[in-house]
């Protein structure tokens, strides 16, 4: 089952010379393109979580699928593959199901939009962008069921569908589509938006190719990814070794009870070629944490990570994909088998970024980071307005980031650099709800000699009865520190009700109903502490203090005592230090604060909430 891309004109494309200086114009046109798809998006989308957090990723590939520019990677080979059909001129095409497109997208709210671009009769490239649509249908709002076993209760599936046929809106398809869904004039706004913004993209492709030849656009970026390539090629020997490395973490639990359950990797090298093996990561669950991780995937956030660390000026595209081979066991959290739960997928999601730090800096270990905010927790707030009108908030949450060789990790960001925070002011003008706090938590961030960033406490009001739903994780297991670093503070989530009652929600619960009145305090994770906390220098200690984000008492976990007058006491301090040092010992790489039962053990006196069963007991 493959595509077959119709082509009046089937003159086959050949490699010509290509100077240096075209190169680079060439280059920085496409990351142009990349840019103005954002802005056209952004300025013509309708939901909150696209127009003003940037759900939404786009990319432009050349003809075989490859990313030439973008920001998550390419899915158009996993597409090609799976859709059997005929590519003409003048379509678009539209899909959500992961099972149906080789997991180009991971779960059904991620709409993506792919269009074939064609000059004179010949296909030259592919533009394609995918947003997080505020609402898919199914159990509940914003369709993200923690309860949903199979992917049947989670929304509408769209097997890859022509949405435009030669340039015709199929009017009847997308009709169909919206009426499966609650929000549908945000969705019929923003799928309008991501067609846009694709489609402004072909003209540029097309643009580019009528400036410089079709010969010379074709080369250029087969170059794009030949340079790719080769920077990959170094990278990967210089970081990934030929003895085999382990690495595991943990999920905390599944929403309903069970948990944590294990992501396991092994990595290696063979020549030019790093191998990552998944093999002990723990079977599918039966929830919808479920992560259907392409092998494609997988290889665009491991090129993403290396590259941003190693050299951000490298241009990220798809072409090292041939240097690296990804096992992922069937029937595991990371590839479930059909129809199994996936719209959960975010935390699995992010917690491989985790895993991927763990297993490559254990041969780099200077060069590695903490855990930290790995995973964009969602708040979801539903119900009528005192008008009778009905509102659907989807917000995500940001949290700290981790100690860094470089420096301290920033306070309050997203796992997703893109992302940007939807501000208070657009969220109380447009929900019934009043932020009555929005602020980083003191003491959150681990201690190091590079502080981890501290998570972000976010109180709302509600202003009228509704329903709320949340998704976050590191509530049981700890963002870990590492070379003597102290791991970050876990999310909690505690719900005051008018009457002054309160209850501890678990980090995965929805249809939790609230009333006018009630206050939600969101509060997320902090990342975890770089090196050793007891060499930190105490003027940055201090500084701090003052600033709110360490405590006074929070600055004995740097061995560091502070006056009252909100001073440093140089004597007591330099003993505190000693003292610290001796009863700790020798430090070790990892600190995940403890195993992972000691830590369930720990659950309720600390999380206010009892530990999981075993997932597959």
């Amino acid at each position: 089952m493959t595509a077959r891309i119709v082509e009046t004109n089937s003159t086959p494309f050949e490699t010509v010379e290509v100077d240096a200086v075209t190169v680079d114009i060439i280059e920085n046109a496409l990351k142009n393109v990349r840019v103005e798809m954002d802005a056209v998006l952004f300025r013509t989308a309708m939901s909150p979580g696209i127009r003003e957090q940037g759900d939404c990723f786009p990319m432009v590939a050349n003809k075989d699928g490859k990313m030439v520019v973008g920001q998550f990677g390419s899915f158009i080979h996993g597409f090609l593959e799976a859709y059997e059909g005929d590519i003409e001129q003048g379509d678009i095409i539209l899909t959500n199901d992961p099972y149906m497109c080789n997991a180009a997208v991971s779960h059904l709210p991620d709409w993506i939009v792919l269009v074939p671009v064609f000059k004179d009769g010949r296909h030259i490239a592919w533009t394609a962008m995918f947003g997080h649509m505020s609402d898919n249908g199914g159990m509940v709002p914003g369709s993200i069921p923690i309860k949903a076993e199979t992917i049947y209760q989670e929304g509408i599936r769209i097997p890859p569908t022509k949405l435009y046929k030669k340039g015709e809106l199929q009017s009847d398809v997308l009709e169909l589509i919206l009426h499966n869904v609650r929000t549908t004039e945000w969705n019929r706004f923003d799928l309008n938006a991501l067609v846009a913004a694709c489609r402004t993209a072909a003209r540029r492709c097309v643009e580019i190719a009528e400036r410089f030849g079709d010969e010379t656009f074709q080369t250029t970026m087969q170059i794009m990814l030949d340079r790719n390539l080769e920077a990959m090629r170094q990278i990967i020997r210089m970081i990934v070794p030929e003895e085999k490395r382990y690495f595991e973490d943990f999920l905390c639990d599944d929403g309903v009870g069970k948990g944590p359950y294990k992501i396991a990797c092994t990595l290696w090298r063979e020549g030019d070629k790093a191998i990552f093996d998944f093999e002990g990561t723990d079977p599918q669950a039966k929830s919808s944490i479920n992560f259907y991780m392409n092998e494609e995937m997988f290889k665009m956030f491991f090129g993403s990570f290396t590259i941003n660390l190693f050299d951000p000026h490298i241009l990220f595209n798809d072409g090292f994909y041939e240097l690296v081979e990804v096992r992922i066991p069937e029937g595991s959290l990371l590839k479930p088998k059909f129809p199994a739960a996936l719209s959960g997928r975010t935390h699995a999601l992010g917690r491989i970024f985790d895993v991927m730090g763990g297993v490559l800096g254990q041969s780099t270990p200077d060069a590695m980071n903490a855990a930290g905010f790995s995973d964009s927790p969602h708040l979801f707030f539903s119900g009528y307005d005192k008008k009778g009108e009905w509102f659907q908030l989807f917000q995500i949450g940001f949290g700290g980031i981790p100690g860094r060789p470089v420096g301290d990790g920033p306070d309050g960001h997203s796992l997703w650099p893109g992302f940007t925070n939807v501000p208070n002011e657009f969220i109380e003008a447009y929900f019934p709800l009043r932020i009555i706090r929005y602020e980083p938590i003191p003491d959150s961030g681990g201690a190091g000699l590079h502080r981890g960033g501290n998570g972000l406490s976010v109180a709302y009001e509600f202003l009228v009865n509704g329903e709320i739903a949340v998704h976050d994780e590191r509530w049981l297991t700890y963002p870990w520190g590492v070379h003597g670093g102290e791991p970050g503070m876990r999310s909690s989530k505690r719900l005051v009700r008018k009457d002054g009652s309160e209850e501890w929600l678990p980090a995965k619960c929805d249809g939790v109903k609230v009333r006018e009145g009630d206050v939600l305090y969101f509060n997320t994770w902090g990342g975890g502490g770089w090196g050793d906390p007891y060499e930190r220098d105490c003027a940055a200690v201090l500084a701090d203090v003052h600033r709110g984000l360490v405590t006074a008492a929070g600055a004995r976990r740097y061995g560091v005592v502070i006056t009252s007058k909100n001073t440093v006491d140089v004597d007591a301090t330099r003993e505190m230090r000693a003292k610290l040092s001796d009863t700790r010992g020798e430090t070790s790489l990892f600190n995940f604060g403890g195993g992972i039962e000691d830590i369930k053990s720990r659950a309720l006196e600390e999380t206010h909430l009892p530990a999981p069963q075993a997932p597959h007991a």
